[in-house]
């Protein structure tokens, strides 16, 4: 199965690959190159829309292990994701980009509840949307969120931006020097192989809804023009069609 060029996508960010080589917090130079990025895109005809991690403030699951509750933790990690959306925000409507941010948590001062038809809406009028606040729940990944929303919205296009590391590997590239970059996958395969460039629920949700993935640096510049564009970059995990 060839990915095609995709009419709506949501863009995936992990909340580390905000802090950029920081410790902590958020690298204001990787907001503006995220920025930049989409900026590019403006003239493809594509409907984007995001969603954000929050590990650069926050772990539910470390906080756990430290004995707090994983629900309260949890809902912490998700306020987070809003902290990273704010910003996100801010910096797109800098380089002229119509933005909305839709929070599962009620939060009115800051962004509009998800509403599913009401993002769909802003799409179509050209807005990008920043999915906050996760899927509203605890014990599920930010992962599984964008995986959720993509489905929701009928996106065509799961794009799961990485800093520094160009798709998925047989085992990961930090630790074995040897591991091997996989151009193209089944989400089967990818489920059966444990491999860990996302978490097996949305990697269900994707495969159980025929939703394809892409796995890519969104770090070297074009990138995410070329995914948009229906290239070959990083890696593609999709469903065997049936014959």
């Amino acid at each position: 199965m060839e990915i095609n060029k995709p009419s709506r996508i949501v863009l995936k960010l992990s909340g580390e690959s905000l802090k950029g080589d920081l410790e902590f917090g958020l690298d204001a130079g990787i907001i503006k190159t995220i920025s930049t990025e989409i900026k590019k895109t403006s003239d493809l005809n594509v409907q984007i829309s995001i969603v954000a991690g929050g590990g650069n403030f926050w772990r539910g699951i470390e906080y756990e292990k430290r004995g707090m509750d994983r629900s309260t933790a949890d809902y912490a990690g998700m306020l987070a994701t809003i902290m990273n959306a704010l910003a996100l925000q801010d910096e797109l409507e800098k380089n002229s980009i119509e933005v909305r941010t839709q929070s599962a948590l009620n939060l009115p001062s800051v962004a509009e509840p998800y509403i599913r038809r009401k993002a769909i809406r802003h799409l179509e009028k050209g807005r990008l949307v920043l999915f906050a606040g996760g899927t509203g729940n605890p014990f599920m990944s930010t992962d599984t969120a964008a995986a959720l929303r993509a489905i929701e919205i009928n996106a065509d296009l799961l794009i799961m931006a990485k800093n520094g590391i160009d798709g998925m590997y047989d085992s990961d590239p930090k630790i074995n020097p040897s591991a091997k970059k996989i151009d193209k996958i089944t989400h089967h395969e990818a489920l059966s192989k444990r491999l860990s460039a996302l978490d097996s629920t949305a990697l269900t949700l994707c495969m159980d809804n025929n939703l394809p993935i892409v796995i890519f640096d969104l770090f070297k510049s074009d990138n995410l023009l070329n995914v948009i564009s229906g290239n070959k970059v990083g890696t593609q995990i999709y469903t065997q069609n049936k014959s």
